[in-house]
């Protein structure tokens, strides 16, 4: 296997791609404002349709579908990756494109403006280009975050500065699934709805970090690109300890009765500076969280 990066030209080729369809996914999520959609909720991982914590409306379909055809024509030799398409590329695949069409759908759907589309691409695993078109950023308006592996992050093509430059303050703020406390720490703790537009956020400076339990690759591969763009870090838990994120791969085995892809992806995942992220990979080791992630499987198990 040729694990060697592609070359620049390459990398801005499809940096260029992710650009465009993340800001025609946009459009047509802006597009959809003010018409009434049809929502439905797919099974959570327990199989249960009842509880609906998964909603997925018809511009989530639409738009994948939109960028599924845009990538097929421009790159046919490319895998993809969606969330709304149970779909598993080829482990052969040299490029795989990684999509979520629209990240923070129940925001979405009930008009609470945070949500986003995100767009990245693995070379072997290890992603090297990421677009999130999100729908307010730094500059509060919409538009895409986006960079390729060893380039500058940038927002509609301009250079993002490192935070806001504000003087005297005392707190940060950072995400934390479920609002996880910070008042031991040096940040306030903010959760958006979208794992995808914290990962831009994070990698604006908006965030000094983030922390995600168990999002799946389409959350964050595009992110990942993001934060390494803008020198912060990445680590995810591969089981057994903390470790960087180097590339994403498919886990040894799955439930279902056919081999791991890559599209299986699902680990604890931790963003940002190392002072930001080391609170953080402290508390995941302290017996506390250990106990919150028991019960949890035991709650998906029985409910």
């Amino acid at each position: 296997m040729n694990d060697a990066i592609p070359s620049p030209a390459v990398l801005v080729e499809i940096e260029e791609l992710a650009v465009e369809l993340a800001r025609l996914a946009g459009a047509e999520i802006m597009n959809t404002l003010s018409s009434a959609i049809i929502v439905e909720y797919k099974p959570s991982e327990g199989g249960r349709t009842d509880d609906h914590a998964n909603p997925v409306s018809e511009v989530d379909r639409a738009v994948e579908a939109l960028i599924r055809s845009r990538v097929g024509e421009r790159y046919p030799a490319h895998g993809i990756i969606g969330e709304e398409m149970d779909v598993h590329p080829d482990p052969t695949h040299e490029y795989v494109w990684v999509i979520d069409p629209v990240d923070g759908t129940t925001n979405f759907i009930n008009g609470y403006p945070l949500f986003c589309a995100s767009i990245g691409v693995l070379h072997r695993g290890v992603p090297i280009v990421g677009a999130i078109w999100c729908s307010t950023g730094h500059e509060l308006r919409t538009g895409v975050y986006h960079a390729h592996l060893g380039g500058p992050l940038l927002f509609e093509g301009r250079p993002v500065p490192a935070a806001r430059p504000s003087v005297g303050v005392q707190r940060r703020l950072a995400a934390r699934p479920g609002g996880l406390p910070g008042r031991r720490q040096p940040w306030d703790t903010r959760v958006t709805g979208s794992t995808a537009i914290e990962c831009a956020f994070v990698a604006a400076g908006i965030f000094i970090s983030g922390m995600f339990w168990a999002p799946w690759v389409w959350d964050v591969a595009a992110g990942v690109v993001l934060i390494r763009a803008a020198g912060l870090e990445a680590w995810m838990h591969d089981g057994n300890r903390w470790v960087p994120l180097e590339r994403f791969e498919a886990p040894t085995t799955v439930t279902a009765g056919r081999a791991p892809s890559v599209r299986d992806w699902k680990r604890p995942l931790a963003i940002g500076s190392p002072e930001g992220i080391a609170p953080s990979l402290e508390f995941q080791r302290d017996w506390r969280w250990r106990l919150r992630g028991r019960l949890r499987r035991l709650a998906n198990r029985w409910l």
